[in-house]
């Protein structure tokens, strides 16, 4: 009996103690710069991190039930809050990373002509307007705001193309289903499909604020992670994508 419980305890054991890996969830808007920063991550600690990029409020909906992610980094405070009433994050370490604006974008597939945010529903005519779900993704919900702040959200809400999330809505303009979109300055950026008619002025929506934070759950190790997103080397790469940092690297992740 004591040898069949010995056997059984070494064929298990690992099981349990088998550790999972380093995992970060962020905003698909963030995904070329997340990429790059958790490459020099892997490079420096010879350590793997295991990404997942889609809009905040799927993330956030995830942690909460019980997704085993060390970082969140959410396109907006709102889906940071709902975890942080779950106590699904450490609130010591929730700080403002990054900013980023809206733009208003033109496929590459349309005839150039002169459009603008106020006057967009009736140029429009019979076509469709990209955004990202404005129900739960902050993309969208920012884009809806700039919408009703210039009066054109009436016109347009029945001839909207909705993505869900920023990058499948920047996808719609860059395949030509959708003539214009309004998506995040640093996605159109990082597109040769489309081109930038307009930056939305930023006083026509909220803030667009990237907070970030451990959740409860972290491994030990992803605080050396968490201190590399708010370090120099990580400033200079969130810049060469057209966010805006925020704040200085945190003096210990708790």
């Amino acid at each position: 009996m004591y040898r069949f419980l010995l056997l059984l305890c070494i064929f298990t054991a690992p099981l349990s103690l088998q550790a999972r890996p380093l995992t970060l969830f962020a905003a698909s808007s963030m995904t070329n710069a997340i990429d790059e920063i958790c490459s020099l991550y892997q490079a420096r600690y010879q350590q793997p991190v295991v990404r997942s990029f889609a809009s905040s409020s799927s993330l956030a909906r995830q942690i909460a039930a019980g997704a085993p992610a060390d970082i969140f980094i959410s396109a907006n405070t709102r889906w940071m809050n709902f975890l942080a009433e779950q106590d699904a994050i450490q609130a010591t370490t929730l700080k403002p990373l990054l900013k980023n604006q809206l733009v208003l974008i033109r496929s590459h597939y349309t005839k150039e002509q002169h459009v603008s945010l106020a006057t967009l529903a009736e140029q429009l005519g019979t076509e469709r307007l990209a955004i990202a779900n404005p129900d739960h993704v902050p993309a969208g919900i920012y884009a809806r705001q700039a919408l009703q702040h210039t009066g054109q959200w009436p016109s347009l809400v029945s001839r909207l193309a909705l993505g869900q999330n920023v990058r499948s809505t920047l996808l719609l303009v860059e395949r030509g289903e959708a003539p214009y979109g309004i998506v995040y300055n640093t996605d159109a950026q990082q597109s040769d499909k489309v081109s930038i008619i307009e930056q939305i002025p930023d006083n026509l929506y909220d803030a667009i604020i990237y907070p970030a934070a451990l959740t409860s759950q972290h491994l030990t190790e992803a605080k050396q992670l968490y201190q590399l997103l708010f370090s120099r080397e990580a400033r200079d790469i969130f810049n060469r994508y057209g966010f805006q940092p925020l704040t200085s690297e945190p003096s210990d992740a708790q």
